[in-house]
């Protein structure tokens, strides 16, 4: 546990193990704390390393401010300086599959293996536009509403109603958070990095190995959309998880971390059969 400081900003990052790096990036709502159930497994062999882009859990929040997702790539790019890494094992969920994708064109040398889960090639008008109902939602500082509105579309609707004490765990947890002022600010400030995100001219330039996982009940990050950025990235495998829904990790937890070890650690990415 540590910090990056970042043109005068804390960037909080976690490394944990030794091996072959693997670097994870959250989606939006997440923090290093949300990957904690994965940690023992994705650490047993690798070099696992978590950072909090800017206005995420234990990094600085930058106020009264708009940025660009590229600000978030410029952060990975120091810290891997910072920890003398000369290439790793990418793996990004929505959000931070969106960093991933653009960190692997922009920086091609530094990706070893691309783990996209519920990804897009860009932001979609509809998407932009739920977006902005989340923020103006979050403009209420209404946390009940807020979670109401974000929380439930994110799982698949047989997760929800097989886990709903589970889920009301979680809602009694990120209900008080979701109610936080400088929470929600920090909210509206990542959806908006997001809103002009693009890659879609860019994805022929990606070399590295990429997997591509979806959630055929993902209502965010549709699969119609994850199956156009499977297409347009060279050398690109797809899997498609049935009765999945944006929140892949938690639905199938096993599966997430066989797919990201299976991934990474075979020798061979070309065979000849």
């Amino acid at each position: 546990m540590a910090y990056l400081v970042y043109k005068g900003r804390n960037i909080y990052y976690d490394v944990t193990g030794i091996g072959d790096p693997i670097l994870l990036l959250n989606g939006i709502m997440m923090s290093t704390k949300s990957w904690e159930p994965f940690v023992p497994s994705l650490s047993a062999q690798n070099q696992l390393i978590r950072l909090d882009f800017i206005d995420q859990g234990q990094s600085d929040r930058l106020e009264n401010s708009i940025y660009m997702q590229t600000l978030q790539i410029e952060i990975i790019v120091h810290l891997l300086k910072e920890l003398n890494l000369s290439k790793v094992n990418v793996v990004g969920i929505s959000y931070g599959g969106e960093i991933a994708v653009q960190l692997a064109y922009m920086h091609p040398h530094l990706v070893e293996r691309l783990v996209l889960f519920n990804t897009t090639p860009n932001t979609s008008p509809w998407l932009a536009e739920i977006g902005h109902s989340w923020i103006n939602i979050g403009k209420t500082r209404n946390g009940q509403n807020y979670y109401q509105a974000t929380i439930p579309v994110i799982y698949s609707p047989s997760f929800y109603e097989n886990h709903l004490e589970w889920m009301k765990k979680r809602e009694a947890y990120l209900v008080p958070i979701f109610s936080d002022p400088k929470f929600l600010d920090a909210m509206e400030r990542l959806t908006l990095s997001a809103e002009s995100y693009d890659a879609r001219a860019h994805l022929d330039k990606i070399t590295a190995p990429t997997l591509i996982v979806s959630g055929d009940e993902d209502y965010l990050t549709p699969l119609s959309d994850q199956k156009k950025l499977h297409h347009m990235i060279h050398n690109a495998h797809h899997v498609i998880l049935p009765g999945v829904g944006h929140a892949s990790m938690y639905e199938k937890p096993l599966l997430f971390t066989t797919l990201v070890l299976g991934f990474i650690h075979t020798k061979d990415v070309n065979f000849t059969i």
